[in-house]
């Protein structure tokens, strides 16, 4: 698979974001990572293994283990909605901040 990676300016740390995606298993989580790692449109991804999700899916409860950053998440993701958050990083170590805008 091939993905181009879209540069965006970055004026300060501030453009970081931390995402959260659910995977139906450990052997999609780490091709997803890395896959995210090797194109450098993610500096790091932890995987948590052992999430139990509870959610409402076309009107139904349901309960399982469970930009262009999305974009290549929903290429690649065997669900047809994953979930998949981001999260503005506010404030963080300095050093950890300049190490992720060197390494994507």
């Amino acid at each position: 698979m091939s993905y181009q990676k879209i540069k965006y300016e970055k004026k300060n740390n501030m453009n970081n974001l931390i995402f959260y995606v659910t995977v139906p298993n450990l052997q999609e989580g780490k091709k997803i990572s890395r896959i995210l790692v090797e194109s450098k449109i993610a500096a790091c991804v932890n995987i948590i293994k052992d999430v139990y999700s509870i959610y409402r899916w076309k009107d139904k409860i349901e309960e399982a283990k469970s930009n262009q950053l999305i974009n290549m998440i929903n290429e690649i993701h065997s669900y047809e909605t994953p979930e998949c958050v981001g999260v503005k990083i506010e404030i963080g170590s300095k050093k950890y901040l300049d190490w992720i805008n060197e390494v994507i």
